[in-house]
């Protein structure tokens, strides 16, 4: 009778475990449509709401949306999220944006944004990280009650200007600082 080693099992699993990995690469698969569908919706959803954004849209180099971000957090929380880098309104790439969080927070929201890049070098330094985090050379702009975008958007001056908009459920507060971006085969 031939008995299996614990080496044997361990190298068959690690062999397998390779081979199903490189089945869901992305390749052939569906998921690019489906996301440059919601960046499209997106955009136009932010456009017909938020009029000020399409000046802010043609100022920019890029723009990375992120048509939904869901949250959730007791204790400690995340977020996941995948998007498009849209230059001349066209997708060059695919990004998943994940975040963590620890503190008093409960609850659970979703919300969309849209990365606008105001400076051809903030564009180039993300798009050459291996995984970019929001930071203090962002500007965000929120909605206040009345709908309307809280800060002048067609004036701004930092290199980037985060919009977030869209906001659904119940958790206090949404901040993009924490937030990773990473590129991604969908």
């Amino acid at each position: 009778m031939n008995s299996f080693s614990r080496r044997a099992f361990t190298l068959g699993a690690l062999a397998s475990t390779s081979a199903l990995a490189a089945c869901g690469n992305g390749v052939g698969s569906r998921g690019p449509e489906k996301i440059d569908a919601r960046v499209d919706t997106t955009l136009n959803y932010l456009y017909t709401n938020y009029p000020n954004t399409r000046d802010l849209a043609a100022k920019s180099t890029g723009m990375l949306v992120m048509p939904l971000v869901t949250e959730g957090g007791l204790i400690v929380g995340g977020g996941y999220g995948r998007g498009a880098l849209r230059i001349n309104n066209v997708t060059v790439d695919y990004y998943s944006a994940t975040k963590g969080s620890v503190g008093l927070q409960i609850g659970a929201q979703q919300f969309a944004h849209v990365l606008f890049f105001m400076t051809q070098d903030a564009l180039e330094g993300f798009r050459r990280s291996s995984g970019w985090a929001a930071g203090a050379d962002i500007e965000y702009v929120f909605k206040d009650k009345g709908e309307n975008l809280r800060a002048e958007t067609t004036t701004s001056t930092a290199p980037v200007v985060a919009v977030i908009f869209g906001q659904a459920g119940a958790l206090a507060g949404v901040s993009l600082e924490g937030m990773k971006y990473t590129r991604i085969i969908p």
